[in-house]
């Protein structure tokens, strides 16, 4: 699955990616190589970062779950507890 992103971010991340060996490699990239190189990453390397995005969504989503089902559990037939007198010698 390639990860398809906006032209305006496209171009964004093209222009970090010339910044990127510009400030940091002994070689300067063009803009076709960085936009190939992107492409790469987006194909290659992307779809690991968003398998793993969607499993930590999952897993924080199912622990707020079950804290929804403490916070908001009512005790099932409780209609002719609230008649019962208090059993207390009385």
């Amino acid at each position: 699955m390639t990860i398809e992103i906006s032209k305006e971010a496209r171009k964004e991340a093209v222009a970090s990616i010339e910044r990127y060996f510009r400030e940091n490699m002994e070689e300067r990239i063009g803009n076709i190589a960085a936009g190939a190189l992107l492409g790469f990453f987006l194909e290659e390397i992307g779809p690991l970062v968003y398998n793993q995005a969607v499993a930590d969504v999952q897993e924080r989503l199912q622990a707020r779950i079950m804290e929804l089902d403490i916070e908001i559990h009512e005790d099932e037939f409780q209609y002719w507890r609230k008649f019962e007198r208090p059993r207390n010698g009385k």
